[in-house]
């Protein structure tokens, strides 16, 4: 009876192992380690169009960034406060919700995520972290991932028709909560569904796909790319998500984008 007994504790062990910890080791706090996986870039990089490109393992925050966080970022660096960006690193609508350099105004939920921000900003954020931004590989990664299965992007219907209902909604302000729902299965929230997000690489759909090999094309800011020899014509998100990446500037500021922030494992 013991031995039997101690036989089912085993395998029910195994496999809350294989379920929760084999992929969805945790880092720091608010922050999940994602294994190596793959990504499959918009454009073809070979003949065969079911060829994916490796992601090697990396962090990344479980919450965007929110309004709270940035406000304590400005504060120990007046540099990016309303009132002393420069133009070259923000438009003017920069943190326009916002009633000034220290303060958050009626539209702006403490707990949602920081928007009208722009690239320069959310990236020297990270990197008052010790972090960066993730690459356009390492996000479409993770969100790639539905509740239940790691790449529903890539072959389930259902899951791509959620994203692109949401797309479809008008932003409403202020924005609701982080955290509330749309968890994946790395156990990352609200990568769809509350808010955009920039990505390292964010104007520059040719890219290889290989997470560290990407950070080395931030010369390639500024040049958009075509959607011509698309692995998959009829994934409308992503054609989306790459029009609507390709349509930005460093300083431009939304009313619909934030980011968080990632950490490649060493």
């Amino acid at each position: 009876m013991l031995h039997q007994l101690a036989t089912k504790v085993f395998r029910i062990l195994i496999i809350f192992l294989f379920v929760s910890g084999g992929a969805l080791a945790k880092g720091p706090p608010d922050t999940v380690v994602l294994p190596d996986g793959e990504y499959r870039p918009l454009l073809k990089v070979s003949e065969d169009p079911s060829k994916r490109i490796p992601v090697q393992a990396f962090e990344l925050d479980v919450y965007p960034v929110t309004n709270l966080e940035f406000l304590q970022f400005v504060k120990n660096h007046p540099k990016w406060k309303k009132s002393n960006v420069l133009s070259l690193f923000a438009g003017s609508e920069y943190l326009q919700l916002w009633e000034g350099d220290k303060k958050l105004g009626s539209k702006s939920n403490p707990k949602a995520p920081v928007v009208f921000v722009s690239w320069f900003a959310a990236k020297a954020y990270c990197q008052a972290q010790g972090k960066t931004l993730p690459t356009e590989a390492q996000w479409e990664y993770a969100a790639s991932a539905s509740e239940k299965k790691k790449y529903a992007a890539y072959d389930d219907g259902a899951f791509q028709r959620q994203i692109l209902n949401w797309y479809g909604e008008p932003t409403k302000h202020p924005l609701p909560d982080i955290g509330q729902k749309n968890k994946n299965l790395f156990g990352i929230y609200d990568l769809h569904g509350l808010v955009w997000e920039w990505v390292l690489d964010f104007n520059n759909a040719m890219v290889t796909g290989e997470s560290r090999g990407d950070r080395a094309l931030e010369k390639n800011l500024f040049c958009g790319s075509g959607a011509s020899g698309s692995v998959d014509p009829g994934d409308y998100a992503t054609f989306m998500r790459y029009a609507f990446r390709s349509s930005l500037k460093a300083n431009y500021v939304v009313s619909n984008l934030g980011f968080r922030c990632a950490k490649e494992k060493k």
